[in-house]
């Protein structure tokens, strides 16, 4: 009898669990489902408003009608359509133009994702941000973070040395990479950078994008009976290809992409598995030697350099010394161009 009344108890309990469950799952499918609807609604309240102004094609009636119907309508629904809000709801639909691509987002991304995203400048930004922060489910303070490094300039400078390339797909690597979070000093070796890297191996992943993981490190290859190591070895599941990554302490040298492209040779022979594409190759430098990067052409041998930076400047100093690199990425770019 005892055996038959524990029967019955582990039975129910696994039941209430699997109810639980579905319970839990049902909530989390609600709470999308509103957070998408709210998001959408805004969108369109903004739309509409911005139409009518449109249509009136008056300053001073923008200003009173803005004004009364936030007054109306919160009063009638609520703190949310107060004037400040309302007019993110503007901005919202007047940046946001397309509403096809708004509504796939917003099954991500929450009204106050996109608050964040409204002080952007470009469009390309904006979507940049929205995309990384619904594919990686970064929450409204990652998404912060990531606009406050600078990861959509760092990813087109990197982007600036791949034009016309078919080895390296946009948007993989990021110029520079942010490792100050890693706890070095200011005097280091290669193997201590490795040994942070590894010893904060989620925060460098979360640096390097969405699609990475880890395969190994110091990876052995014995050529002509020689032993080689290469740093580290990641595996890209998207691009379904071998990401071989060299940390060098000082500035790049010429030297460096003959070494890599060693690796890259071995890993394609020997590593590369059926159905993946050619293994590609970072170096990570400490300081970039950008003519000589442009003049070897690395990109067509699938080969990405990057500065890291270890230590993150002061807010002003950060964002002008990037100003700097983008402004010359685009140099680059014209160059080739007319090349």
């Amino acid at each position: 009898m005892a055996d038959k009344t524990n029967s019955l108890s582990i039975s129910e309990n696994d039941l209430f669990n699997e109810l639980s469950q579905l319970i839990e799952q049902s909530k989390q499918q609600v709470a999308v489902q509103a957070n998408s609807a709210v998001t959408i609604l805004f969108w369109q309240v903004g739309n509409r408003i911005n139409q009518d102004i449109l249509q009136n094609k008056r300053a001073e009636y923008a200003k009173q009608i803005v004004s009364t119907l936030s007054t109306q309508l919160k009063e009638q629904y609520g703190n949310n359509f107060e004037l400040r809000n309302l007019r993110r709801m503007m901005q919202f639909a007047e940046q946001f133009t397309d509403f096809q691509i708004v509504v796939p987002l917003s099954r991500q991304l929450s009204w106050s994702h996109f608050v964040e995203l409204l002080p952007l400048k470009t469009i390309e930004a904006k979507l940049f941000y929205a995309q990384n922060a619904s594919n990686n489910i970064f929450g409204v303070r990652e998404l912060r973070r990531q606009i406050a490094l600078k990861a959509f300039e760092r990813t087109n400078i990197a982007d600036a040395q791949i034009i016309e390339s078919t080895h390296i797909p946009f948007n993989t690597f990021k110029d520079p990479y942010i490792l100050d979070l890693f706890g070095l000093q200011n005097s280091f070796l290669e193997k201590d950078l490795e040994d942070a890297i590894l010893h904060d191996l989620e925060t460098f992943i979360l640096e390097l994008g969405k699609g990475f993981t880890f395969v190994e490190r110091q990876k052995r290859m014995i050529i002509d009976g020689e032993d080689f190591n290469l740093d580290l070895l990641f595996y890209h599941r998207k691009l379904k290809r071998l990401v071989a990554i060299e940390l060098k302490l000082g500035k790049f040298q010429a030297k460096h992409k003959g070494q890599m492209e060693l690796y890259l040779k071995w890993l394609d022979k020997y590593e590369k598995q059926e159905g993946e594409n050619t293994p590609i190759g970072l170096i990570l430098c400490a300081e970039s030697s950008r003519e000589q990067i442009e003049l070897l052409e690395m990109h067509k041998d699938g080969i990405m350099v990057a500065e890291y930076w270890t230590d993150l400047p002061p807010k002003k100093q950060f964002e002008e010394k990037i100003h700097l690199l983008v402004a010359e990425a685009k140099e680059r770019i014209e160059r080739k161009k007319l090349m």
